[in-house]
């Protein structure tokens, strides 16, 4: 029998016969290659553009998730100095509005370093590491990747829509 032909972007389909941990931090690398997709190829106008009538943008959310990917990994699970787990909605609503200095390539280089520390900081525990929290008691790192694959994935949908009313362009890819 033919081996089924699988795009090898799809790092989900990829790690389908995965552990457990495989298929989340796949699902979740994969969103937020999404969510980098669809800010790259516009301009910093087009990024910052306000297209619904919340503060969301293309550009508001990279930056939204480069803080979401620095409170839940670094923050909670390996706080170092100068680090702070932000438990405010009003830390969450200012975390989408730009400043004059955010562009297209620095908001993308911030969420992929992010990303990149989250992995590192992940990587450090198991899926039953529990950390406490400020608001929920305790938390899994199991919960966590769940939570940031919702977060990310939700997230990566407002900016296709957002990349869609903007120049037409749609889908994951």
């Amino acid at each position: 029998m033919a081996e089924p032909s699988i795009d090898p972007t799809l790092g989900p389909v990829l790690a389908r016969t995965g552990d457990e941990r495989a298929v989340l931090e796949s699902f979740l690398d994969f969103h937020r290659g999404v969510v980098l997709r669809k800010l790259r190829g516009l301009s910093d106008a087009e990024a910052a553009r306000r297209l619904v009538p919340s503060v969301t943008t293309v550009a508001g959310l990279v930056k939204h998730l480069a803080l979401v990917e620095r409170n839940w990994f670094p923050a909670l699970l390996a706080p170092e100095p100068g680090d702070v787990y932000l438990t405010s909605e009003q830390d969450a609503v200012l975390s989408f509005t730009l400043d004059e200095q955010d562009t297209v390539d620095g908001l993308a280089e911030a969420y992929e370093r992010a990303c990149a520390r989250s992995r590192a900081v992940a990587a450090r525990f198991d899926l039953d590491h529990v950390v406490p929290h400020p608001q929920l008691g305790e938390v899994s790192l199991r919960w966590i990747l769940v939570h940031l694959i919702e977060e990310t994935a939700r997230h990566a949908g407002h900016a296709d829509i957002l990349r869609e009313l903007t120049d037409g362009e749609t889908g994951a890819f």
